[in-house]
């Protein structure tokens, strides 16, 4: 193993993810980018390996990552390595770390901590340390934003086997000029963003390199019309390749010029993520949140009704003053907007964020341990958010997957006159008689309790075993009857082309349901 005086080191979540934050100090160290090294783990891999391996390198700095997702098992490298190699500089950054820095245990395990954006602040500190002999005068050291116009991009820094098997992620701006209170974005002072012209010839160089699919980091990638036309127009003109695209949407912010465009791209090869976190106008007043719900609903119609487009939708559960029953509201309204998915999320406390303002108002405690997920309110208690756990789980597991598309026809249909919402907690409720556990469930354990859920509304049997059969053994993968359904006499022959590469579109796109998107 080759040496190296300096190491990036971060334990992303599932090895898919490639630690785009790293890659930026790397391609920002200038000289300094020769002696260093890039080494990315997973949250699942043994600590004291890791350790073992850095050690190999003979470091001189190690600097790591630190995020919500990975603080946990972060504190547990740095502890063992600072105890086994005293004299290796440890020195963390990112977000976990860089707000409500000195409450963290990881403070007592490290050398320094860099706050915010670190770009240039780390390359200062290995120029100092490594050239000069210097170290700052205070553990944790804070600076200035960076200039946007300055900082060198990394996407030369994916490699083939990054192109090949992993998430690419992009970004033409930092910043959200919003100021949503449950969201680090909110503590942002301005948007800035990258030369665009110098921006599109790195995403073409990664293209022919073979890379076909992006996501876009921006919080608001639509804020400006221009920049946006600018990016999917050049993508349209590509969109032979089979690229697919993800980007995060300002909900109430779809003029006429991406409207125009969107319409043009082939199914599979957009999607939206949409943040709407609450449809309760008193709550996203609490949280600082400003949409105009009449555009959202509007923007969701035509993405519906006009375009391929699949769209992401956000809703939070715990947000200060929100009830179950205006929680429920918001969600059988979203629900009529159609879209493809409503990603169900519970609250989480993130260090540094202005919604901690509302902890003596609205009573609301969090969990100490990450991702600090909200445990009560003054209008949710704990056994009301423990049962919403279990719902936003099964609502993935069901509805989002595109595993079980007839049986959520079927469910929709059911409860068109009612509120889906609540049809659908009946179906948590029902569940988490047999699962105690919402991880780990097979597709089969989920569509027999689905089939037992429709016996148990007295769903005819043979539109019970149509429904079942069609989402088990007819979906992306062909599977044999499931033992449950066997004895019956009805067979459903219907096949489904599969052409896609995006496994979770696919599932919604193509199913035995011969309907349009609704």
């Amino acid at each position: 193993m080759k040496q190296a005086d300096i190491l990036l080191c971060t334990l992303n979540s599932t090895y898919q993810h490639a630690s785009f934050g790293l890659r930026y100090l790397l391609a920002n160290l200038g000289d300094l980018a020769s002696r260093a090294e890039l080494l990315e783990w997973t949250i699942k891999e043994n600590p004291r390996v890791i350790v073992e391996r850095i050690l190999g390198y003979n470091p001189k700095v190690v600097g790591f990552g630190v995020y919500i997702w990975n603080t946990t098992e972060t504190l547990e490298v740095i502890s063992t390595l600072k105890k086994i190699a005293p004299d290796i500089k440890i020195v963390l950054g990112g977000p976990e770390i860089s707000y409500e820095t000195e409450t963290q245990a990881h403070i007592k395990h490290c050398d320094f901590i860099i706050k915010g954006e670190a770009d240039f602040s780390f390359r200062k500190f290995c120029e100092d340390y490594l050239n000069l002999g210097i170290l700052p005068s205070t553990q944790v050291v804070a600076d200035d934003l960076p200039d946007i116009k300055s900082i060198v991009t990394p996407y030369d820094l994916y490699s083939d086997e990054d192109i090949k098997n992993r998430v690419l992620y992009v970004e033409v701006s930092r910043g959200c000029p919003y100021k949503c209170e449950y969201c680090l974005s909110s503590l942002d002072k301005s948007v800035r963003s990258f030369d665009l012209a110098h921006f599109l010839c790195e995403i073409k160089t990664l293209m022919d390199r073979g890379a076909r699919t992006f996501k876009f980091v921006d919080r608001t990638f639509n804020l400006s019309p221009t920049t946006s036309c600018q990016i999917l127009q050049f993508f349209l003109e590509h969109i032979e390749l089979g690229l697919f695209l993800h980007f995060e949407m300002v909900p109430d912010r779809l003029p006429t010029e991406i409207r125009d465009l969107i319409q043009k791209f082939p199914e599979g090869s957009l999607q939206f993520e949409v943040g709407i976190q609450t449809l309760n106008p008193a709550v996203a007043a609490n949280v600082s949140r400003k949409n105009d719900l009449v555009k959202v609903e509007q923007n969701f119609n035509f993405i519906r009704t006009s375009t391929k487009v699949h769209t992401h939708a956000d809703l939070i559960v715990g947000l200060p003053g929100e009830t179950l029953n205006s929680f429920g509201e918001g969600f059988d309204r979203l629900a009529v907007m159609g879209p493809d998915e409503i990603q169900v999320g519970i609250l989480k406390r993130l260090k540094g964020t202005p919604i901690a303002r509302h902890e003596k108002t609205f009573k609301m405690i969090y969990s100490d341990y990450p991702p600090y997920q909200i445990l009560s309110t003054d209008t949710m208690d704990y056994v009301t958010l423990q049962k919403m756990n279990r719902f936003a789980k099964f609502w993935d597991l069901y509805a989002n997957s595109g595993n079980f598309k007839n049986f959520m026809m079927w469910f929709k249909d059911q409860s068109a006159a009612n509120s889906f919402f609540w049809s659908f907690f009946a179906l948590s409720e029902f569940l988490s008689q047999s699962f105690n556990e919402t991880h780990s469930l097979s597709l089969l354990s989920l569509s027999e309790q689905a089939w037992l859920f429709l016996k148990s509304k007295d769903v005819p049997k043979e539109q019970a075993y149509q429904i079942i059969e069609k989402d088990y053994c007819y979906g992306a993968k062909r599977r044999d009857l499931p033992f449950f359904l066997k004895g019956n006499d009805y067979t459903d022959k219907h096949k489904v082309t599969r052409t896609l590469k995006n496994q979770r579109q696919l599932q919604h796109i193509h199913s035995s349901v011969d309907s349009p998107k609704t």
